[in-house]
């Protein structure tokens, strides 16, 4: 088979086009484990498979090479953007993987003919301008303070169509009168005017303050030379206005340029990349994102990564980009992003001076981040004590960080339900909670059978688990003794569900089985299976009282539902007992007075009121089965 695949493979290798484009890796279920671009397919593809074996995740790879595809383009530019957006779509198991931003914020100005401007954590095709996104929210609400306070935009979200304002639908509100606005919705401001004030904001958020700041003074002398002083001053005091938030940004040299500065720090598995945004020669801010999958990756294929998704969001390229190293594709990036632009953009490697000090300092700050990264994870992977000693106490075969429990609830057989709480990390996962009806309750000889509800809860939670290759728990816990316990690991086993061993002995197989046990309430015995004896866990230990706060808060919840639906039975057979009282009636009344008891009061208070809601049949039906007694 395996000669068979290598035959295959080399007639492959062999008819390689000596062209740029895109290939992809298959490993043996025709599944896209890699996706790479080359200058070259014919000498990118074959040295994966001629060149001196390798070690480590990249000979892991090759190793599971069964097939591959390539898709040839006309450049190198059109196989830089294909790469990027199929590792987007695919997300193969061995290419570096950009983290999502979408919790990042941008700012966004509307495509409306009098546009908004505004935050938001969504990037939509909707024609809008996006400008980020910002990793650091204090930034991005000082620059929309600063718009706000240098220009005079709405912050209405009224549809103002010409139609609209022609009709006088709107009124001016307060920010026209504490001149925030200029009353568009009215039409006191023109669409050509509005849209020139978008513009310098627009100007604004791409850092370019000195050029707006020049075009404003230009204008304001041009107003003053025509005697508009009015007009002039108010520009007056938006140049004041800028030159404050242009004082909150550093220079970054001598010189007057818009630049990027890109930056990766990588360890172990995770990456950090960065990039330093200058216009017109000051710093107007940094982005931070983090990528996983980056174990051996070379620096060269991360930074690509980056630089590739950064400028495809990007609302404005700079004239000058630094990167922190060679890579092979400078060439491409360079063509895309100067017909992105328009116009010439240079791409450096600064090798010396003050430049290379720049590189240097934002590589700093990716480190920085990064450490930030492993910080943040140290603190999820935390395990609580409890935990430890639960994994103890019971002599599990690993921590029990995600813990199920299970109750049963019911009066003398009626209403049975059952309920699940999780606790993740020793804390309760209310989103994750599940309640349920049983439906069989009763035995052969028609009386309440708690185990068979077991049996019926447990089956249920797991056939659904197991039909969509779900995680299974750390711990199951059952609430009740040997009986409760012996019933669950009967459906467990019938249905196929390994469990661990008890004991804590690791079993072929069963590495990543569940623990299952059961909880008694008198004496707080556990029970395990296969295990006719109960455990005692001491009285001191955190692991007992992390299991009584799981089984307690399974039985509240138990119970809560088991009252809901009672109470909700009980109402509803009360009205729906009036004979001329459907359940659509029986609904609007519960709905509009709240109970049964609601409904009587409600009609004692003031009949003709009640009539005038709920109709004259219907009040007098009611009348006659509370006063009548039919």
């Amino acid at each position: 088979m395996r000669e068979k695949i290598k035959n295959t493979l080399d007639t492959k290798l062999k008819n390689l086009p000596d062209k740029p484009g895109v290939y992809q890796f298959k490993d043996v279920t025709g599944k896209i484990i890699y996706v790479g671009k080359a200058k070259s397919l014919k000498n990118r593809v074959r040295q994966y498979f001629h060149a001196r074996p390798q070690s480590g995740k990249t000979g892991m790879m090759i190793s599971k090479i069964n097939d591959f595809d390539i898709i040839s383009t006309d450049t190198e530019v059109e196989a830089l953007i294909l790469e990027f957006n199929l590792i987007k779509e695919l997300k193969p198991r061995y290419n570096v993987n950009l983290k999502d931003d979408k919790t990042f914020p941008y700012i966004v100005i509307t495509a409306d003919p009098f546009p908004r401007v505004f935050p938001t954590r969504r990037k939509r095709s909707d024609g809008g301008r996006y400008f980020g996104p910002y990793t650091d929210v204090k930034t991005m609400r000082y620059a929309l303070k600063s718009i706000r306070d240098i220009f005079m935009i709405r912050s209405c979200s009224l549809n103002l169509t010409e139609e609209n304002i022609a009709t006088g639908k709107f009124k001016v509100c307060l920010d026209y009168h504490i001149h925030k606005c200029e009353g568009p919705c009215v039409g006191l401001v023109l669409q050509t005017a509005y849209n020139t004030m978008i513009n310098q904001v627009a100007k604004l958020l791409n850092g370019k303050t000195a050029t707006l700041e020049n075009e404003l003074r230009i204008q304001m002398e041009e107003l003053s030379n025509n005697m508009h002083f009015e007009q002039a001053a108010r520009l007056r005091d938006k140049i004041d206005a800028l030159q404050v938030y242009n004082s909150k940004q550093k220079m970054a040299g001598e010189e007057i340029i818009d630049r990027d500065v890109f930056a990766v720090e990588q360890e172990d598995n995770d990456a950090c990349g960065m990039v330093l945004k200058i216009r017109d020669g000051r710093v107007i801010g940094k982005s931070h994102y983090y990528f996983t999958n980056a174990l051996e990756k070379p620096q060269e294929e991360i930074l690509e990564n980056l630089v590739t998704n950064y400028y495809l969001k990007a609302e404005f390229i700079p004239e000058e980009i630094f990167f922190q190293t060679d890579t092979e594709n400078i060439p491409a990036i360079r063509t895309w992003l100067t017909e992105k632009r328009k116009a010439k953009v240079e791409i450096l490697v600064p090798k010396i001076g003050e430049k290379v000090k720049l590189v240097r300092m934002v590589s700093a700050n990716a480190r920085l981040m990064l450490e930030e990264l492993k910080l943040a994870k140290m603190k999820r992977e935390f395990v609580a004590p409890s935990l430890d000693s639960l994994k103890r106490d019971l002599k599990l075969n690993r921590i029990p960080r995600r813990i199920e429990c299970f109750d049963i609830s019911h009066i003398q057989g009626t209403d049975t339900v059952a309920s699940m709480v999780v606790f993740r990390d020793a804390k309760p996962k209310k989103s994750d909670y599940r309640k349920y009806k049983i439906q069989s309750v009763t035995n052969e000889t028609g009386m309440p059978d708690d185990f068979l509800s077991m049996r019926e809860v447990i089956h249920r939670r797991y056939r659904r688990l197991t039909e969509e290759g779900a995680d299974m728990p750390d711990l199951i816990v059952i609430d009740g003794g040997k009986g409760q316990l012996s019933s669950a690991v009967k459906v467990l086993n019938d249905m196929g569900v390994k469990i661990a061993n008890p004991n804590g002995l690791p079993e072929e197989g069963l590495k990543d089985a569940p623990n299952i046990i059961g909880l008694a309430k008198r004496l707080e015995e556990v029970f395990m299976p296969n295990d006719s004896d109960p455990q005692i866990i001491p009285k001191t230990s955190s692991g007992l009282t992390l299991l009584q706060r799981v089984r307690d808060e399974a039985h509240r919840f138990a119970v809560e539902f088991h009252r809901s639906l009672r109470e909700k039975r009980t109402i509803t057979s009360e009205l729906n007992e009036i004979k001329g009282i459907g359940e659509r009636t029986t609904k609007k009344l519960l709905t509009r007075y709240g109970s049964f008891q609601g409904v009587k009061e409600s009609l004692e208070k003031d009949e003709k009121e009640f009539e005038l809601d709920m109709g004259k049949k219907v009040t007098g039906i009611l009348v006659k089965y509370f006063y009548d007694g039919y």
